[in-house]
Order: structure tokens, then sequence, then C-alpha cells
């Protein structure tokens, strides 16, 4: 019989956290903590700083709703209809995910569902 174990995680950031330290002048930055598609996606937008913000908010509050440590970089983030989260080489966790940002901030709320075996 299987099980599932429920985690849930929420975050919130300053978008000018983002907009101090733009892509253009620190890539090495962003590059540890995002993938190569997410900073193409943010940086397709006249403000890339609050779409870097809310998805740096998303991986915070999955690494808060799930039991072990995991690098921001292998949090990947995309989006279809919905916010789809995945964590590399991780088949135990699914993540349902909310996301929205609105003048100063930007915040998330992840559940995560773990399938135990």
């Amino acid at each position: 019989m299987q099980q599932s174990q429920f985690g849930i995680g929420i975050d919130l950031v300053k978008i000018k956290r983002f907009e101090k330290i733009p892509y253009k002048t620190r890539p090495k930055f962003y590059k540890k903590i995002f993938t190569p598609t997410e900073i193409k996606y943010c940086l397709r937008y006249r403000h890339p700083a609050k779409h870097f913000a809310v998805r740096f908010a998303l991986k915070e509050a999955v690494k808060k709703s799930i039991k072990k440590n995991v690098n921001f970089i292998d949090i990947v983030t995309g989006f279809r209809s919905k916010p789809v989260v995945s964590i590399r080489d991780d088949q135990e966790h699914i993540f349902l995910a909310s996301l929205s940002h609105e003048d100063e901030y930007a915040i998330a709320v992840v559940i995560s569902i773990r399938q135990i075996r």
C-alpha cells in the first residue's frame, strides 16, 4: 500500500533585491540559482526582476516543503497554464504551486506530495 507525505512551503521576496543586481552585471549569480531556460524566460520580459523574484520565491518554497536539502539549480521551474516544478533526479515528489507578484513583492506557495512505497 502506498502512503503519501505532504509538505507546504511559502516564500515572499522583495522584487527590488533582483532590480539591484541586474543579470547583465552579475550573470554568475543568476547561473547558480536559475537554469538557462529559466534565465531566457525571465530576460524576455521588459522587467525581468519580478520574474526572477517570483521564480526565486518558488524555489525557496519548494525547499521549505520537503525534508531533504536540494540546490536551487536542481529545482526546475516552468510554465504552461500553471506553474510547473520538479527536482532533477527526484521521482518521489509532486508539487502544486501558486505564484503572484504585485508592485514590490513576489510570493510563492507550494504543496509537496511525496509517495512512500
